[in-house]
């Protein structure tokens, strides 16, 4: 039979079979057993093989996992076709409710096979199958829903598009790629099945489909005006997770339960950052430090691109340029000034016979293979490369011991976070006709600065030579046998594993277009066709496991350009090699919004000023304000870019002094916001619709955003502009600057005269907001000052807020901690919670809104206990 179906598929498509003559399904044996429902699927009439071969058995699993969470899984009979794998991405468990008391129903019909998820207690359909057949074949997976007319669909990632999807004729392709210049309307370095479906008063509900695989994702409507959603996959299953809210926040929360709760960060981590490719020597790194200093802009964290290494392999120093005793003094030096440094680990191993790194590795098994059973090369940065298979069994034992070894405190650098880039994986090689050696040999010098520049008025850091020159690359190779490994659920056999018939729109070109070669098969017995899109996960996994073995009970900082569904658990992400334009500025908010607010990764930022190209310097003021209202907050700049720190323009310094002057003073507020999604999922940044769910003037807003829930954030957008108009809520805001009330008419507001240095920024009243009463030049620093805060009166006169607290870095702290509320209630300020942290950090003042002037309280009063006063 297996030969027959292969050849019945060519016969078919020999006919031109189109996706309308596929019969579908049949349900049969089904049994309702309340909380569950299972069926057998079976083909329902003649085979229509429109792309591969139709698979004749299938089974559907319905579980009512919780009161807000309906899985719907449809899969092989035969439990051949790959599944994402449990170890990877595990799955939630089950509560097994009663279907009485679930907020989501499920029903079916039988044949034709279709089926509907409905909201309990109004009826409405949110996910509808009828009048559309599924196709389920071994290389194409079709599935088709009804959609309400002008949907607001959020999510799907990544994308450079708007954060409200397109509902005619969009595509979403997901097949993470290196995307320079983040190209609209294309795949990018994420893939993230999931999205949030907003209706308004009616609620908002979620559909992530768990399944790993290369797709098209269409969102269109037929020729009647029907709107719809269609999923175009070429392989896998339909393991579906409905989520019911209600309201979008709910949404979010829900999907954190699945794909599990985002990592706390440590304290530090939302400092400035300041980054770039081409930074030539330790000497220059050195000069940037002291050159922030000089400037008075803080400077958090220090990052080191690829310049550092030798030959460009990872976990070596270039001995001229970047020797270790002076990367070690780079590195105390940092600390001793209260800063921190990371450094960049790319996934290409040099092909290099001397290389101990990789003869380590090579020893364990730890590289992917080809067909030959040889080690799989590519190229990359460092020449003829080979990629770890980061799920073989001695791969985590050897990342965990390079990482240990080179980043030894006592003998190595001693790095506070590691940066995982090129993990889509990116593969110079840029298709399957490639010789990687020759390739590597044609293009193995790396591309250097070459002229040095040097900034004269700057600082260095003393101790730091300055006469290094480049040194040039290498090249050597070596072969291992293949691993074997079998399985269930590991992929049909006899599959192209390059060319399916249907193609999806992967902007780089074919499935293996620079980047790892779809056959190759993984130890499990798995292969890239399936598993490419969670190459880099699997890679922060290990990074993550390492650093936590370097440095035990402390919070690891793993920032990674490659996701996938769940990778906000394990690193933090930054938006990719954007471009150095207003409109990857503008790009970058409505990148924010879906990360943060839909994929649960609210760690993530952009290149602040842009990556690729020349930094304006207006443009770059404005980013500079922009970013300070971002989680992640970092300068970072292509080596063929011109140089943009900061302080290199007087406007754009004042920019950053103001934007971190604030960020800093607002920092506990934010890590209060990380706490909580780090602990309930709930969004560190909030689109507005968010917040005024009702309001159908916010659900395509994608040019501000709420920073944690209070700060509603209103940037200038326009290029070159000095004036912006943003949406006022329906509410009582506060200008943040100023404290002046300002009543929003639920209306666009023009403020003018907004000059390069400001950003209009709103306390959303019924709102408490904690600040500390200055800045400081290290976040070390300041975690000792004290605290005012800011009650921002509601409608009602009345205002909440909440304050976290704890060391800023313990992976585990226990019971110290204190986890603070604020409540006023128009005359009475009260605070209670939990006070597990000790402190001499007191809260010196409270300053309350409205009225003609505001009202400030005297204290001191101690974080270490409750207080309360009432304003006579």
């Amino acid at each position: 039979m297996k030969r027959l179906l292969p050849l019945l598929a060519c016969t078919a498509r020999a006919f031109g079979a189109t996706i309308e003559d596929c019969p579908g399904y049949t349900a049969s044996n089904v049994v309702d057993a309340d909380g569950t429902l299972t069926a057998d699927l079976t083909l329902f009439g003649d085979a229509c093989n429109v792309y591969s071969t139709d698979l004749p058995d299938l089974k559907l699993l319905v579980e009512y996992q919780t009161e807000t969470r309906l899985h719907v899984k449809i899969f092989d009979a035969g439990l051949d076709v790959f599944q994402v794998q449990d170890h990877i991405l595990p799955r939630p468990p089950s509560q097994n409710v009663s279907s009485s008391g679930a907020a989501l129903q499920f029903s079916l019909e039988e044949s034709p096979f279709s089926f509907s998820v409905t909201r309990s207690s109004s009826g409405e359909v949110l996910f509808n199958t009828t009048g559309s057949q599924l196709v389920f074949e071994s290389q194409y997976v079709y599935l088709k829903t009804q959609l309400p007319q002008n949907p607001n669909i959020y999510g799907l990632g990544e994308h450079s598009d708007s954060f409200r999807l397109p509902t005619e004729n969009y595509q979403r392709v997901l097949w993470n790629s290196e995307s320079p210049f983040i190209p609209r309307l294309s795949n990018l370095y994420g893939s993230h099945p999931n999205y949030l479906d907003h209706r308004g008063g009616a609620g908002s509900h979620g559909v992530f489909l768990l399944n790993s695989n290369g797709m098209n994702i269409n969102i269109n409507q037929t020729d009647t005006g029907e709107q719809f959603l269609e999923y175009n996959a070429i392989g896998g299953i339909l393991d579906f997770y409905f989520l019911a809210g209600p309201s979008p926040s709910d949404v979010s929360r829900q999907y954190a339960e699945v794909v599990g709760l985002p990592a706390m960060m440590s304290y530090w981590t939302f400092g400035f950052h300041q980054c770039k490719y081409g930074y030539w020597d330790v000497n220059m790194v050195a000069e940037v430090v002291g050159n922030y200093s000089a400037a008075n802009i803080p400077l958090e964290t220090m990052w080191s691109d690829i310049d550092y290494m030798d030959l460009r392999q990872v976990f070596t120093t270039d001995p001229e340029r970047f020797p270790l005793d002076k990367m070690r003094e780079l590195a105390d030096t940092l600390h001793q000034r209260g800063q921190h440094y990371i450094m960049m680990l790319d996934p290409g191993i040099h092909r290099l016979d001397n290389y101990s790194t990789f003869t380590r590795g090579d020893e364990k098994g730890v590289f992917l293979k080809a067909d030959d059973g040889s080690n799989y090369r590519g190229v990359q940065w460092a020449g003829e490369v080979v990629w770890p298979d980061w799920i073989a069994p001695q791969t985590q034992e050897w990342w965990t011991d390079e990482i240990s070894r080179f980043f030894d405190p006592e003998s190595g650098i001693d790095i506070d976070g590691a940066w995982n880039d090129m993990n889509e994986a990116s593969n110079f090689c840029p298709d399957v006709n490639c010789d990687p050696a020759q390739l590597a040999i044609d293009s193995n010098n790396p591309p250097q600065p070459t002229n040095p520049p040097r900034n004269n008025t700057g600082r260095p850091i003393p101790g730091f030579p300055d006469d290094f020159q480049p040194d040039p690359t290498g090249l050597a190779g070596r072969l291992q046998p293949r691993q074997e490994a079998s399985g269930q659920m590991k992929g049909l056999p006899d599959r192209d594993l390059f060319s399916p018939e249907y193609r999806i729109n992967n902007h780089r070109g074919d499935l293996s277009d620079s980047t790892l070669y779809t056959n190759i098969t993984n130890v499990d017995g798995t292969h890239q066709y399936d598993t490419h899109n969670m190459y880099g996960l699997t890679m922060i996994t290990a990074t993550r496991n390492a650093l936590l073995a370097r440095r035990p009970g402390r919070r690891p900082f793993v920032l990674t350009r490659s996701t996938f569904a769940g990778a906000g658990t394990r690193a933090a992400h930054w938006f990719g090699d954007n471009n150095s334009s207003w409109d990857d500025y503008r790009t970058s908010i409505a990148q924010l919004l879906a990360f943060a607010a839909v994929h649960q990764m609210p760690m993530v930022g952009s290149d602040v000023c842009g990556f690729n190209g020349d930094a304006e310097e207006h443009m770059c003021a404005r980013w500079a304000l922009l970013g300070a209202f971002m989680p992640f907050y970092r300068n970072h700049a292509d080596m063929s870019a011109p140089f943009q720190e900061f302080y290199l323009w007087e406007l754009v310094a004042q920019a950053a002094r103001k934007a971190i002057d604030a960020r800093y003073r607002l920092l506990d507020y934010v890590y209060t916001a990380m706490y909580r999604s780090s602990t309930t999922g709930a969004p560190i940044a909030n689109p507005l619709f968010f917040i005024y769910p009702a309001d159908a003037s916010t659900f395509g807003i994608d040019t501000q955003f709420f920073y944690g829930d209070a700060l509603l954030v209103s940037p200038v957008i326009e290029d070159d502009a000095e004036s912006v108009t943003y949406y006022l809520p329906d509410d009582i805001f506060y200008d943040f600057w100023t404290l002046e009330p300002m009543r929003g008419t639920g209306a666009n507001v023009t403020a003018d005269n907004v000059t390069w240095t400001d950003i209009p920024v709103h306390i959303r009243g019924g709102t408490v907001l904690p600040l500390r009463v200055e800045s400081a030049n290290t976040t070390a620093e300041l975690h000792q000052k004290n605290f005012q805060l800011i009650v921002a009166p509601g409608l009602d006169g009345k205002a909440v807020g909440s304050l976290y607290l704890d060391d800023g870095d313990s992976l585990d702290v226990g019971d110290e901690k204190s986890d603070i509320s604020f409540a006023w209630d128009g005359t009475t300020f009260k605070t209670t919670g939990t006070f597990g942290y000790s402190t001499d950090v007191a809260v010196e003042s409270v300053v309350v809104l409205g009225g003609e002037q505001p009202v400030t309280q005297e204290g001191p009063w101690s974080l270490n206990e409750p207080f309360e006063f009432t304003l006579s």
